[in-house]
């Protein structure tokens, strides 16, 4: 279910993968799966940020029972464009 700018706006940083970006909420199974297959859409952040990003969707996905076989996000890509 798509979430309205509003419903976005209520949400705490602490509900979205990148949260100074506010970008990619985690708030159920499908924006879980929708994070994962953007990931490499967000700009402007640091590797670390994206290992905290990948952390924060790693224990989503468990929460709402999605299945993630990549441990790292690094392995979304394959010589740095996604597969």
């Amino acid at each position: 279910m798509a979430l309205s700018t509003a419903e976005k706006n209520r949400l705490p940083d602490s509900a979205f993968a990148f949260p100074k970006e506010r970008k990619e909420p985690l708030v159920d199974a499908d924006h879980v799966r929708n994070a994962i297959a953007r990931f490499d859409q967000v700009d402007g952040v640091t590797d670390e940020e994206r290992d905290e990003a990948w952390r924060r969707i790693r224990r989503a996905a468990k929460k709402f029972g999605v299945h993630v076989s990549e441990r790292d996000w690094r392995e979304l890509f394959e010589d740095g464009k996604r597969r």
